[in-house]
């Protein structure tokens, strides 16, 4: 299987997911490991946490994050132009922020440290056959 090329990335980009990066690998047991050519953090090996840059023409960096039940909703409906379903992921509750509009930084922060404990906690799905 061949790696995806590298994503074209502005030093303001760059800046940005390095600031995700560190309130992502700040929280204990967390690892970073590139999937799709985008950085995802994973807690016991699994994601929590994925990095969005531009991905199929969309017009902002964002993350991806795992979300509790209902949380998904309520945010895109208190602030759609923060958040958003994201492709993929959101029929499972994820929510997108968007970070290349200047968002609250404690509130991503909150929004991570909330993914990752809700996959933390999660039960271990068995394996397919």
């Amino acid at each position: 299987m061949s790696k995806p090329p590298p994503k074209p990335r502005t030093a303001a980009t760059r800046a940005l997911i390095d600031r995700l990066r560190r309130i992502c690998l700040a929280l204990p047991g967390v690892t970073e490991k590139e999937a799709w050519g985008e950085p995802t953090w994973r807690i016991g090996g699994k994601i929590f946490a994925m990095c969005d840059t531009y991905h199929h023409g969309s017009p902002h960096l964002s993350v991806h994050l795992a979300a509790p039940p209902g949380a998904q909703a309520q945010l895109i409906e208190a602030e759609p132009a923060r958040f958003f379903r994201p492709p993929y992921t959101g029929g499972r509750g994820w929510i997108a922020v968007i970070l290349d509009t200047d968002p609250s930084w404690d509130m991503v922060a909150s929004l991570v440290a909330t993914a990752c404990d809700a996959i933390a906690s999660a039960p271990r799905r068995s394996p397919r056959r």
